[in-house]
């Protein structure tokens, strides 16, 4: 397994798993008690952000994504 694996899950949320550290926008680091899989929310519902509570469901989030090709990122200037 890759460090981290990162799904989209269609009509959810995006499930992190493998060796991974997720920080707040000041750099802090959520404890994640030892977990190597977690969710984070998409649907923009969830109690416990960033994390999926399974909110998706009751408010009938809709989101399917497919993988493509991304074009090449624009030269810096």
């Amino acid at each position: 397994m890759p460090a981290a694996k990162v799904t989209v899950v269609n009509n959810g949320g995006i499930r992190i798993e493998g060796d991974f550290v997720i920080t707040d926008a000041e750099g802090r680091e959520f404890g994640l008690g030892g977990r190597t899989v977690i969710t984070l929310c998409r649907c923009g519902h969830s109690a416990n952000k960033p994390f999926c509570d399974g909110s998706h469901r009751a408010c009938s989030f809709d989101s399917t994504v497919t993988a493509r090709e991304l074009p090449p990122p624009k030269p810096k200037v």
